[in-house]
């Protein structure tokens, strides 16, 4: 490859400084990523749930899921049992609901949380775009985190609206 002498450098995007690998640095990486918004519960003694931003699809044939939990939250040992686990997929209008579910000490499924038993015996929330049931089939050690590995067993793509996203530490609403 020749480069032209005629090329403008000032074109040629610029990188500020590297910094060292630390969790604030992932952190405000992480900032500038626009990520869906999830609820996951599951139900042990008690129901419990967490918002989660690290919601991915695995694999559809069988249909996979994955999704990282903090092995400090407060869902983590009952997730840590749990056989079958729920999956929301949060609209705009539910920005107070993923709040909810991520502030820490909320009584999450008490209030204006509306929600039902599912397949499994799954707390299932009311109102979301769209919900999974699915059974847990992994848990991997990952850092300060477990990554869940779990396979659907039902679910529900019909609700209305339009998705909640999470982008520099705010929930926010897609833009026309």
């Amino acid at each position: 490859m020749t480069v032209s002498p005629d090329l403008q450098l000032s074109t040629v995007p610029t990188i500020g400084a590297p910094r060292q690998a630390s969790p604030d640095l992932l952190r405000s990486v992480f900032r500038r990523h626009a990520a869906g918004v999830a609820v996951i519960t599951a139900h042990g003694e008690r129901p419990v749930g967490f918002t989660a931003t690290s919601l991915n699809s695995v694999a559809a044939d069988p249909p996979l899921i994955s999704f990282g939990v903090g092995t400090t939250s407060s869902s983590w040992p009952v997730v840590a049992e749990a056989e079958h686990i729920g999956v929301h997929i949060l609209g705009e209008h539910q920005q107070e609901l993923a709040a909810t579910f991520a502030r820490s000490g909320a009584d999450r499924f008490g209030g204006e949380t509306r929600w039902s038993v599912g397949p499994e015996g799954v707390p299932v929330l009311d109102g979301v775009l769209a919900w999974l049931v699915c059974r847990v089939i992994a848990r991997v050690p990952a850092g300060d985190h477990r990554i869940v590995i779990a396979q659907v067993v039902a679910g529900d793509p019909d609700g209305a609206g339009r998705p909640l996203l999470y982008h520099h530490g705010r929930f926010n609403a897609l833009r026309d």
